[in-house]
């Protein structure tokens, strides 16, 4: 937590020595609980924020995937049909191979 403030040991002591200096060494543990019901209440508030992120978008991810599967399935059945006339024509051409090397040979 400190880190974030960029505070060393020797700075947090003197934050702490001014604190109970304003307020009293029988007030410090009372503003302890207060700070750290804040924090809980900060982190608890968080993740409501972040779970409520994951449900919003878990549907649009859901729907993104539905629609990525049928564009996939849409190219394999483009992608089959089209093998299947390259095939086509493939065996038309040996026929007509085939063919003229008969006529050729009579």
């Amino acid at each position: 937590m400190f880190l974030f403030l960029n505070l060393g040991g020797g700075e947090v002591f003197i934050v702490v020595l001014v604190i109970i200096l304003f307020f009293g060494s029988d007030k410090l543990p009372e503003i302890a609980k207060t700070l750290g019901k804040g924090i809980r209440e900060i982190n608890d508030a968080k993740a409501q924020i972040q779970n409520e992120i994951q449900k919003t978008t878990s549907g649009f991810t859901e729907e993104l995937n539905k629609h990525t599967s049928d564009i996939h399935s849409e190219i394999n059945k483009a992608g089959e049909s089209f093998k299947k006339q390259i095939d086509d024509v493939a065996t038309t051409i040996k026929e007509e191979g085939k063919t003229i090397t008969d006529t050729t040979k009579e």
